[in-house]
């Protein structure tokens, strides 16, 4: 029996009004619990920028009490940043399926960390417990790569089932079907609380089998009479495993080029989710010696990836591979929200160099790996939950989730629709919003070594948009100029005549030492003393608003002020943001 205040906190840290890096915290009394730790891809605007987490402060203030870390699946938004917290956090061990725990095991190996926790396998309907609170009961469902699971998890308050990304294939590539039997005898014991993917709440009907891409790929490759290239996600199993048998069938040997699709059917191949005879596979280098009738090329960067070896192939700028006449391109995938500009400039410069390019939900070359309107009621049914919770996706498809839940006789009042950062308390008989923890997004630059802060992001989208301006000013112990200012434009488009920006840049720096000298430099003991650091910002300001009035625009500007006295610049030019300190 549990007691009226007993509380579990729900908080998801990603995942929510988005697609990707998913991230959930689930906290009873003392203990923390965590189900996933993903990651996305940076926007337009985010300029030098890897990849996108989200913000842990709340996990790095509550460290303490994290118990473990459940993992449903191998695909980077679920995985991709459990590397990068680790680096700041302990999470004495992981739970998850093979092959994501083999995928993972590399990643945090090159990152260094793989002593910062403990990965331990799980099989399905197996169960693990954390702390004195929580119990988890891992189920096998089917979604676009192997080894998936949703979970069970028993808390005070009752159990909680989270979906995981799901869909219900009942011809699973890899024969190993979602087990509804066992979401069946939780929904007849009681299910207070389901936690459910809303991807495709929007579509009608079940999502289509995996399988279904099968007849239509081997159409494809019957038709292409030169060579084939074929990319689709690097950690869809199934669908690399239907290629490659697809490949022998009809005759053609496979080179895999990009780094993370190698890893993925290494893996995959050593943990027996990809079969295939050793032949099949061939070194890139080697296929030029083979007929073009002959050759498939698997490769990443259907997404458009400005580094992956599709995107370098189209570009030109692959070394080792060219697009020629008579190449046949497939892409066996769909944009995900954001990806389609790159897709399609993708699609466009590979055409331009000649390849067939075939892509497309007409061609019914992919089907997606979660589940539509009718595998959310499917669910619903099952489970039978009393409160319910829509996650992992934008917002609209968290409201339309919500309505089919109603229509399926869960009432308003025992759902909330949620954001990163809101706190879900469940109890025994409510479920409501509580305060929000600090949510938003921690930006990795391209090292992948370092954070880029939003005060940096907004010095870069600076540059990019309005160019910089560099302005170099001596003045004296009088406070007066020794000689004119210097001044560079880099990257800013105005009709303004050079020399009269400088003269008023020079003018206002020269209004600023008259009028204000007397604030910053004052004697004591017969000496001089000038504050030089808040002079900088003085003038800095000043020449800002000046170039704001006169280009119409907002430069960055990197103001460098030199003084007699060498500790006084040192000390002015510490005190600026390291941005403004030129290299």
């Amino acid at each position: 029996m549990t007691k009226d205040n007993e509380t579990l906190r729900i908080i998801p840290l990603g995942g929510l009004h988005e697609i990707g890096k998913n991230t959930c915290v689930f906290e009873y009394d003392d203990e923390i619990i965590l189900l996933d730790a993903g990651l996305a891809f940076p926007t337009d605007g985010m300029h030098g920028v890897n990849i996108v987490l989200p913000d842990m402060t709340y996990l790095r203030e509550n460290s303490h009490k994290i118990k473990g870390m459940v993992i449903t699946h191998g695909h980077e938004d679920h995985i991709g940043g459990i590397a990068f917290h680790l680096k700041q956090l302990d999470i004495p061990v992981m739970y998850g399926p093979k092959l994501a725990l083999a995928l993972l095991a590399g990643k945090l190996e090159e990152a260094g960390v793989s002593d910062r926790t403990e990965l331990r396998t799980v099989s399905p309907r197996d169960i693990v417990r954390f702390g004195k609170h929580f119990f988890v009961e891992f189920i096998r469902n089917t979604h676009s790569i192997a080894d998936s699971f949703s979970v069970a998890i028993h808390t005070p308050v009752g159990v909680v089932i989270h979906t995981g990304d799901f869909k219900f294939d009942h011809t699973p590539v890899d024969g190993e079907a979602f087990d509804i039997q066992r979401l069946a005898e939780y929904g007849e014991k009681g299910v207070h609380c389901l936690i459910s993917d809303s991807t495709n709440a929007e579509i009608p009907g079940f999502t289509p089998s995996e399988r279904s891409v099968f007849p239509n790929l081997d159409r494809v490759f019957s038709q292409a009479k030169g060579r084939l290239l074929v990319t689709t996600f690097a950690s869809s199993v199934h669908r690399i495993n239907m290629i490659l048998e697809l490949a022998e069938k009809h005759g053609r040997v496979v080179a895999v080029v990009g780094r993370s699709m190698l890893n993925v059917i290494a893996h995959a191949r050593t943990l027996g989710y990809i079969k295939c005879k050793d032949d099949l596979l061939q070194p890139l280098h080697t296929i030029h010696k083979i007929p073009d009738e002959n050759v498939l090329i698997l490769t990443t960067g259907s997404q458009g990836e400005p580094m992956s070896a599709m995107t370098r192939i189209s570009k030109g700028e692959h070394r080792q591979v060219k697009i020629r006449e008579g190449d046949t391109v497939v892409f066996s995938a769909n944009p995900i929200p954001g990806n389609t500009i790159a897709v399609v400039n993708t699609i466009d410069r590979l055409m331009m160099l000649g390849a067939k390019v075939i892509y497309g939900r007409e061609h019914g070359i992919h089907v997606s790996g979660h589940g539509c309107q009718e595998d959310h009621k499917l669910m619903i049914n099952l489970t039978r939950p009393k409160f319910f919770l829509p996650v992992h996706g934008e917002h609209r498809m968290l409201i339309k989730h919500s309505q089919t839940a109603q229509s399926m006789g869960i009432p308003a009042e025992n759902m909330v629709i949620i954001d990163n950062g809101d706190v879900v308390e469940l109890k025994k008989d409510s479920i409501r919003k509580g305060e929000k923890v600090p949510a938003g997004i921690e930006l990795v630059d391209t090292s992948r070594s370092g954070m880029v802060d939003q005060r940096v992001l907004k010095e870069r989208q600076q540059l990019a948009g309005d160019g910089m301006v560099t302005i170099a000013a001596s003045i004296n112990l009088d406070g007066r100029l020794f000689a004119k200012p210097e001044m560079h434009l880099r990257g800013v488009v105005s009709s303004v005549n050079r020399d009269q920006l400088q003269a008023r840049i020079q003018d206002a720096i020269e209004t600023v030492l008259r009028d204000r000298w007397s604030e910053f430099a004052r004697t004591l003991d017969k000496k001089l003393e000038v504050d030089w650091a808040g002079l900088n910002v003085q003038i800095e300001r000043e020449v800002q608003r000046i170039l704001r009035r006169e280009l119409q625009s907002n430069p960055l500007l990197v103001f460098l002020m030199q003084s007699p006295e060498p500790t006084a610049v040192k000390n002015a030019a510490r005190q600026r943001t390291p941005a403004k300190v030129a290299s």
